[in-house]
């Protein structure tokens, strides 16, 4: 029987305290041995050493029931398991790796197959030892003696415990291609995949794991993590997207993925009033409330983040609430991106829906070099509620991938949504962003003049090519740069505020956004990039220039006239 995964009332059952999973057909026999195992496990690291069954929520029970109640006979006889992934999104402080180090004890102790491979993973070596180390207390706080006896534990740098009766060996490894590739586990837990985001080869070390599963009907692959303090990418992206999914019902197809999400609904965790900081509602994401954490504990380190800033308490809601954060906030932001995301407009901001809805352009461009991003936005004014309206795109070239490792992950996931182009050959960018704005100029949507905003540093060849295009000279001009750009950064922080300066809520600009610092210098404000070469900001700054062009009120590259809307009389 295929299991149906969906769990649309997941919401309702966070504000009941329940587990947000579906309901599923399990083998309740099966379900609640497991259950019983795990449960006379013993905390290892906490005064008395209680046993899970007082000091575990049932939340982790339901997970248990949901691991070892879905063993069902196929129809080629041998039993599989219909859960075969776990997708475990909790915040800290709710004893996940201590329950996960549960879990691999109960799998190691329930397991058949002689001579299995079991892993316990984590992005460093130290995260994946916290996890081995539970599992070895759990071993050592046993009263009976009964799990020294049938574990052999292997301590230094081994890190092995191997099952007397079976020969089967949980085993700690690091997160890297050299140690994974090969591998063929029936049981790996992967902590903290948050951290995995910006690796590079981490899709193709998980799709290791998976395909060395293969063989095994009864394998189990469990991920467990908290919420990253930057905008989700690379493989956590995609992995909790793929959770999502599969949560709401829109992913069906031959899934085997438990989703287990503590987060809040997308209304709560974008509420311009940040309804999440209600104390009220913690309970939702904090399933071991009372127990590993108290909510004294969580109003303390609110209280401590509300001291250091707007930035802090971004940061803390995501590990200790689960809030995904849009923007990379920090201390020194820049004060426009605390008011970005809620200046999304209600409708797509689009090229397309520019061209249709607003009755001017200005085009700001920046960037460009081989090892950077060159990009673009068109800045549209409304014709409705002469409202700006923002769009954004930039390109790159493979140069940055290859030498900037740590965001290619990234960047990959801009292009899947369209925001971004990586370029196939070395013109494409220049090509592209031509034919995009001559679009405009034939929809006469441009100015007669300064209609297309540049940096003065390195636009030779650019406007060679926009000069080709039919862009007249007096349509380009450059924007100053530096502390010149002042009044345009001030001017987009008010208009962002006010709600008059709008954009379609682009993924990308959530990143580059998180990557801008602000810096005064005298009376003027720098924006400047948050490190140095892997941070990219050239989108923002095209903003900028167009935003500049945009203040002097343009009006479109040909005046109406009466001719183009009253009806002739022919005589």
């Amino acid at each position: 029987m295929a299991f149906n995964f969906a769990c649309p009332d997941w919401a309702e059952k966070l504000a009941r305290g329940e587990t947000p999973i579906a309901d599923l057909p399990l083998d309740m026999a099966k379900a609640e041995r497991a259950v019983g195992i795990f449960n006379k496990l013993r905390l290892p690291d906490v005064i008395g050493q209680p046993e899970l069954r007082e000091a575990a929520g049932e939340w982790m029970r339901d997970i248990v029931r949901a691991a070892f109640g879905s063993m069902a006979t196929s129809a080629a006889g041998p039993e599989v398991r219909q859960v075969g992934e776990i997708f475990i999104l909790v915040p800290k402080k709710n004893s996940k790796t201590t329950s996960a180090a549960a879990i691999a004890l109960t799998f190691l102790l329930l397991n058949k197959r002689r001579n299995a491979d079991m892993l316990i993973i984590g992005p460093t070596q130290k995260i994946s030892e916290v996890a081995f180390e539970q599992a070895r207390g759990m071993i050592e706080a046993d009263p009976d003696g009964f799990l020294q006896k049938r574990f052999h534990v292997q301590g230094g740098n081994i890190k092995t415990i191997r099952d007397r009766t079976t020969n089967a060996r949980l085993m700690v490894r690091t997160f890297g291609m050299d140690v994974l590739t090969g591998v063929k586990p029936i049981f790996a837990l992967i902590d903290e995949i948050h951290i995995l985001g910006s690796v590079p080869y981490a899709a193709d070390v998980i799709r290791q794991i998976r395909g060395g599963m293969m063989p095994f009907p009864e394998s189990l692959l469990v991920m467990i993590t908290t919420q990253s303090d930057h905008p989700p990418e690379g493989v956590f992206r995609t992995e909790l997207h793929y959770a999502r999914g599969v949560r709401d019902g829109k992913i069906t197809e031959r899934v085997k993925t438990l989703p287990v999400l503590y987060e809040f609904p997308e209304a709560i965790q974008i509420s311009k009033d940040k309804s999440w900081l209600n104390p009220d509602l913690w309970h939702m994401v904090t399933p071991n409330l009372d127990r590993s954490i108290a909510l004294d504990a969580l109003l303390d380190g609110y209280a401590r983040a509300k001291e250091d800033g707007t930035g802090e308490i971004i940061a803390w809601a995501t590990q200790h609430l689960n809030v995904e954060v849009g923007l990379a906030l920090h201390s020194n932001r820049w004060i426009g991106a605390d008011f970005w995301q809620g200046a999304k407009d209600p409708l797509p901001v689009t090229l397309e829906s520019i061209r249709e809805r607003c009755d001017v352009a200005v085009v700001g461009i920046d960037g460009g070099g081989a090892d950077d991003l060159l990009g673009l936005c068109v800045t549209g004014r409304c014709r409705e509620t002469m409202a700006w309206l923002a769009w954004f795109h930039a390109w790159a070239h493979p140069t940055v991938l290859e030498r900037r490792k740590e965001i290619g992950p990234v960047l990959r996931d801009f292009e899947a949504a369209g925001d971004l182009t990586i370029c196939a050959w070395p013109t494409q960018d220049f090509e592209e962003l031509t034919q995009m704005i001559g679009a405009l100029n034939d929809d006469r949507l441009l100015p007669a003049e300064a209609a297309i905003g540049l940096d003065p540093a390195g636009v030779a060849a650019l406007v060679d090519e926009l000069t080709l295009a039919g862009i007249a000279p007096a349509q380009m001009v450059a924007v100053g740069q530096g502390y010149r750009l002042s009044s345009a950064i001030w001017g987009m922080e008010r208009k962002l505020m006010d709600g008059t300066f709008r954009h379609g809520g682009q993924p990308m600009m959530a990143w580059v956004l998180g990557n801008a610092r602000a810096e005064q210098k005298g009376n003027a404000v720098l924006i400047t990039k948050e490190t140095a070469g892997k941070a990219k900001i050239d989108p923002l700054m095209a903003g900028f220039n167009a935003f500049a062009l945009m203040a002097r009120n343009p009006q479109a590259g040909w005046a109406a006239s009466y001719l183009d809307t009253e009806e002739l009389l022919v005589l």
